[in-house]
């Protein structure tokens, strides 16, 4: 196998093999030797280098010492400081696991600059000293240096190689059974980026790994496809999503095979009184703890599988990074940041990331000020706590998530299941399209093909298969554009107080107005725009990108239109009516279930095929997207999306963000998949893939073509009955 050395084989050969093997063994120590007096003597030079420059470190006596004396207690220092970095650095980072990843990542500067005042107080010169934020500098540069000079000397060596590799991520299989001659599979997701964007980025040339992979021209189709080359080594399509466009939805489909009753990133039940959200701990558990129920399977990763990075388990014995095992007790098999160990343990590997951690916020920090010098519209807030959030997503969490999945695929597990945050993060706030997100796709790319070489040193093959869990559609807020928020309207709806921002803005002004026309009420009667029947809780309004629920918790049920207009006359028209709503989903006594539109009109459930009216701007599979969502138990009271400009593919975002999903409309529903071509076509007699169910489906059947031939072939419906997609 590729990257693998074996000693001779054959008749005759026995004693040579030993010979050889000693030899290779006696070659290697003298190669690591040489290594480890290298990286000492440039950390020697470094330090002499660092005396000179900063002037709170000295390595000499204040009466001055010979050029000898301070070359030997530099090279002293260096050493201890090394061997400090080996010995103690990992008992560290272990002891700090349960502080928050974040402050982690940010105490490293100051751990090895501990470690450093350690060292020069352990010199048995005693003339070294330094103070303690200069430390934490020569602490930084030291091992910066110390991992550039180390990873230059072992870039031609493949054992060094594999070896550093497996240290980074520290998933050796100790006393393991051998490694299975099958394929392995590893699904990287590249959280938010569309199959349009994907295939830009390729076209400029700021994702080379993957246009090689695609060769140079991806097409539509698979192989064989018009555009298709030879050179090609994996094929291009893409899926829809469900209504709820977003990371919670799509990935629970996609790792466990069942996203029933996930309406939106967050809403309200009203059984529970909770409000759900898929990034929260406690809501993933509960979520996927519904899966599993639901499907009575563990998951995609069940077998032999590792998850990264993801919201959801998928079943895997092998977790780190994952969001819905963070409220369990931690435990060394089930430890939900087990990965930041892995990565952290290495001094030199934390260093560089802390560096580029420091980096990426200097560079948000400057790409903000030009946006708003610039005048760039639209545009959101990025202050705050963003950059640190930004450069978390952007480095710590990608470099963490990449190592776990190199040591995965070194250690030989069959299945691999990693998302990768980063371009996600940014498009919110920078817009889907531009130089901002541009430079994401290109340090995306880059993992990529880190994670290809590494295949060729893995115990097993590999097949790399990369995916998205949606897209990301620009456009303004819907507060930019009309001054009030989506709760804003939904209070003047009901007659209820709203802010003055929004009582001064047209949208506003129409609602209070319908309001009192709904009420036949002079405006000197409705007490300030108040409701004159008697107090009950307020509506719950909550946002998913441009998909907005509207819950009333004191009423048990869903409530219906005819109950709404009763207690609300004028809410439902005045939110149907607003320009920058698409339309409404509620449930009807007379049709079961009707979606309104402007002026009045409204279309049954069951008669969308005929007559789509406002879906019809949001294309195929709308109807049959909002019909499976309106018999979710948990459907908010009203559904509300936001609209779309079809020329553009623009909607308005109900939350700060200029490059939204979680709803219908523009690229948000249209995420990517990239498999080899050695898989069977993800979709078949060119049927396109609708829902992440279905890509579960798909890719469980492409874990059973790596596992080589079955008797029986197991095989399974992907195609569901399309009544039951709509049930």
């Amino acid at each position: 196998m590729a990257g693998w050395k074996t000693a001779p084989t054959g008749v005759g050969a026995g004693t040579r093999g030993v010979r050889g093997v000693r030899g290779v063994r006696w070659r290697r120590a003298v190669s690591q030797a040489g290594r480890s007096v290298t990286v000492w003597a440039v950390s020697t030079l470094t330090m002499l280098v660092l005396a000179g420059i900063l002037p709170d470190f000295r390595l000499q006596s204040p009466d001055g010492d010979s050029a000898t004396t301070v070359a030997v207690t530099a090279a002293v220092g260096a050493g201890v400081f090394g061997v400090l970095s080996a010995l103690a650095w990992p008992l560290l980072v272990r002891l700090l696991l349960l502080v928050p990843a974040l402050v982690l990542g940010l105490l490293v500067f100051f751990l090895n600059g501990s470690l450093l005042l350690l060292a020069l107080r352990l010199n048995p010169s005693g003339q070294s000293e330094a103070a303690p934020e200069t430390a934490v500098i020569v602490a930084a540069v030291m091992s910066a240096v110390a991992s550039a000079t180390g990873a230059a000397l072992a870039v031609r060596d493949d054992d060094a190689y594999r070896r550093r590799l497996y240290r980074l991520a520290d998933r050796r299989r100790r006393g393991g059974p051998a490694c299975p001659a099958t394929h392995g599979t590893v699904f990287l997701q590249l959280d938010g980026v569309g199959h349009d964007v994907l295939v830009a980025a390729v076209r400029k040339g700021l994702m080379p790994t993957v246009a090689q992979w695609l060769g140079d021209a991806p097409a539509e189709g698979g192989a064989g496809a018009p555009g298709s080359t030879p050179r090609a080594t994996h094929r291009l399509t893409h899926w829809r999503t469900d209504w709820s466009s977003q990371t919670g939805a799509s990935q629970l489909g996609i790792l466990h095979g069942s996203n029933h009753d996930v309406p939106a990133f967050r809403w309200y039940e009203k059984d529970t009184g909770e409000v759900m959200v898929c990034n929260r701990p406690t809501s993933a558990a509960e979520l996927q703890r519904r899966a599993v129920e639901r499907t009575g399977d563990g998951g995609l990763l069940s077998a032999d599988g590792a998850s990264r990075g993801n919201l959801f388990s998928g079943g895997a014995d092998e977790q780190a990074l994952v969001l819905s095992i963070a409220t369990r007790r931690r435990s060394r098999e089930t430890r939900s940041r087990a990965g930041y160990f892995a990565y952290f343990s290495d001094p030199a590997n934390a260093v560089r990331t802390a560096l580029s951690f420091v980096a990426e916020v200097v560079r948000e920090i400057g790409q903000s000020a030009r946006a708003r010098l610039r005048g760039d519209r639209p545009r959101v807030g990025r202050g705050g706590l963003y950059p640190v959030v930004r450069a978390f997503a952007t480095v710590v969490e990608r470099d963490v998530v990449v190592a776990a999945v190199m040591g995965d695929m070194l250690a030989g597990r069959s299945a691999v299941y990693a998302d990768l945050v980063a371009y996600d993060e940014v498009a919110h706030h920078s817009g889907p399209l531009g130089r901002d997100t541009e430079q994401v796709l290109g340090r995306l790319d880059r993992a990529l093909a880190l994670i290809e070489t590494v295949a060729e040193h893995a115990p097993r093959p590999y097949r790399i298969v990369v995916l998205s869990d949606h897209g990301q559609s620009p456009g303004e807020t819907f507060r930019a554009r009309y001054g009030l928020t989506l709760g804003d309207l939904v209070r003047a709806g009901c007659g209820l107080p709203v802010p003055r921002r929004a009582e001064r803005t047209h949208s506003g002004a129409e609602a209070r107005a319908a309001v009192r026309a709904a009420l036949r009420r002079p405006v000197e009667e409705t007490t300030g725009g108040r409701e004159p029947s008697g107090r009950r809780s307020e509506p719950i309004v909550l946002a998913s990108g441009n998909l907005g629920l509207i819950s009333f918790p004191d009423v048990a049920h869903r409530m219906s239109k005819e109950e709404i207009d009763a207690r609300h006359p004028a809410l439902l028209s005045t939110l149907a009516n607003h320009p920058g709503v698409g339309f409404l989903l509620v449930r009807s006594e007379e049709h079961g279930g009707v979606v309104l539109g402007a002026y009045g009109a409204q279309f049954p459930l069951d008669r969308l095929d005929e007559d789509p009216g406002p879906l019809a701007a949001f294309g195929p599979g709308a109807a049959d997207a909002v019909r499976r969502t309106h018999g979710f138990p948990h459907t908010a009271d009203i559904m509300v999306n936001s609209c779309l400009e079809p020329a553009d593919g623009e909607v308005l975002a109900f939350e700060e963000q200029i490059g939204s999903h979680g709803g219908l409309g523009g690229a948000q529903a249209r995420p990517f998949l990239m498999s080899p071509l050695a898989l069977s076509a993800p979709a078949r007699d060119g049927a396109e893939l609708v829902g992440a169910e279905h890509v579960h489906r798909v890719l469980r059947r492409w874990l059973r073509e790596s596992e080589g031939p079955q008797v029986p072939l197991e095989t399974a419906p992907e195609e569901p009955a399309q009544e039951e997609r709509a049930a």
